[in-house]
């Protein structure tokens, strides 16, 4: 491998379209297996930067799925402290549901590991998306921490204090040690808004052409429900036109 080119590990469910220059990975990071084959991957090498844009398959149960996501930042996270050089930084998909207390347990255990972290909404979110990301900067692991101690990290420290409490929100939310983290709307009024609908643009030839997407979905998992909505339909407009033959 060229030493000047950066080492890039992407991990997807899905298979992906091959890139150059980037080792891909397709499987589950919540796995063991799939951890340790990112891990090996870099072979001692520390990267700069890692990024969680994984979710789950959104259910509508907005609970349900603030719990689902905080398990793949937990995932995310135990990559992160094998991987990350000192300084490095974490940027990780959450989800603001209404449930605050399983929030703040996050930002727990970010700022375990990191100094400095702020939520920031994309322009191109929708506003009505619970969707948001932690940005994590200048990774600094407790003195001594080992990787392998990430959850009895996790479960032996339950308040800013590092008081034994088995409600590891309530020491975040109230007192002195209450933590308050900066939250950033990017983008400004004269971009896209990700809520409406914009016309095409005008071009010089009169007709607006659309292009193909580069690389369309390889294996999407909705193809198969695609694929029956339209024997459906064509079977119901098959039935509609002998009823209006007869």
């Amino acid at each position: 491998r060229d030493e000047n080119l950066p080492l890039i590990v992407a991990i997807d469910l899905q298979p992906m379209a091959p890139i150059e220059g980037v080792i891909q990975v397709q499987g589950d990071i919540t796995n063991a297996r799939t951890a340790e084959v990112v891990i090996r991957h870099f072979d001692g090498c520390k990267a700069d930067l890692v990024v969680c844009d994984g979710a789950p398959d959104v259910t509508g149960l907005h609970d349900m799925d603030e719990f689902v996501q905080s398990q793949l930042i937990l995932a995310g996270l135990t990559i992160v402290t094998h991987v990350l050089k000192e300084g490095g930084k974490f940027i990780a998909k959450i989800f603001r549901g209404k449930d605050t207390s399983l929030l703040y347990c996050q930002i727990f255990e970010l700022k375990l590991f990191f100094p400095i972290v702020t939520f920031a909404k994309q322009k191109s979110s929708r506003n009505s998306s619970i969707e948001a990301f932690a940005v994590c900067e200048n990774y600094s692991p407790p003195e001594g921490f080992n990787p392998k101690d990430l959850h009895r990290l996790l479960e032996k420290v339950g308040s800013p204090s590092g008081v034994d409490d088995t409600d590891c929100c309530s020491g975040w939310l109230e007192g002195p040690n209450k933590v308050y983290i900066p939250f950033l709307g990017c983008g400004d009024l004269s971009g896209y808004d990700s809520d409406r609908s914009y016309p095409l643009p005008k071009v010089a030839g009169g007709t607006y052409q659309s292009l193909d997407p580069v690389q369309p979905p390889i294996a999407p998992p909705y193809k198969r429900a695609l694929e029956l909505k339209k024997a459906s339909s064509q079977g119901f407009r098959e039935l509609e036109k002998l009823s209006l033959d007869s």
